[in-house]
């Protein structure tokens, strides 16, 4: 796979799916911003609290390094999907859904800081409730127009 600049532009939506998974695009949008040649801008899994795709990971019980290397080993997306279905329990991607869909800020590892990170945004949206909802927000207030689909 080709590594990304998310200065460029952010990761694709929380929203998007892969193999079935919400978040698996845009975190493997993180993780190839980390291969050599990328640049993941202010972009991480897990950095001062637990990121969405860090939950995402927990979850589906893979470390950050272990998909950084699946990414880094593979052509094509399918191939990062094939080996997270070898290599965690695929059963459970629509409860791991139905959770990230769900999760507010009161579910942040740390909420005070998941409220400093995300001040301006929240500042601005006050009705977001969900963090996926936020992060998207974050990413328009950010990007504008750059927001892929």
């Amino acid at each position: 796979m080709e590594p990304l600049d998310l200065t460029l532009r952010p990761p694709r939506s929380c929203y998007a799916e892969l193999d079935g998974l919400l978040l698996l695009p845009r975190t493997i949008d993180k993780l190839r911003a980390f291969l050599p040649g990328g640049n993941p801008g202010g972009y991480i899994i897990n950095g001062r609290i637990k990121g969405i795709s860090g939950y995402l990971l927990e979850r589906l019980g893979v470390t950050e390094g272990e998909l950084r290397e699946a990414v880094a080993r593979a052509e094509t997306e399918e191939d990062v999907a094939a080996w997270l279905r070898e290599n965690t329990d695929s059963t459970q991607y629509p409860a791991i859904n139905a959770t990230l869909r769900k999760i507010k800020p009161k579910h942040a590892e740390n909420p005070e800081i998941f409220a400093e990170i995300y001040a301006e945004t929240l500042a601005a949206h006050p009705e977001l409730e969900r963090i996926m909802d936020i992060i998207e927000a974050d990413d328009r207030r950010a990007f504008g127009s750059a927001v892929p689909d």
